[in-house]
């Protein structure tokens, strides 16, 4: 019965789950590292995520790097 209102919840509000997670993993890593520290390791969460999706759309990284830090002189 239990695996059936966990999987009720999971598929049918996902997002509110997936959001409750966040936010119980953002307050734990407050409450133990700090804001700052924290942010940092979101930071880095985010960096990885948007390299990761460029890989996987098989985006050519030299040039996507190179066009980020090209200067618009």
């Amino acid at each position: 019965m239990l695996e059936k209102i966990i999987l009720f919840v999971i598929t049918e509000h996902r997002g509110k789950t997936i959001g409750i997670f966040m936010g119980m993993i953002a307050s734990f890593l407050v409450i133990n590292y700090g804001f700052w520290r924290t942010m940092f390791i979101a930071f880095c969460i985010a960096l990885g995520y948007i390299l990761g999706k460029k890989i996987d759309d098989k985006t050519d990284l030299e040039v996507w790097i190179k066009n980020l830090f090209k200067s618009n002189k």
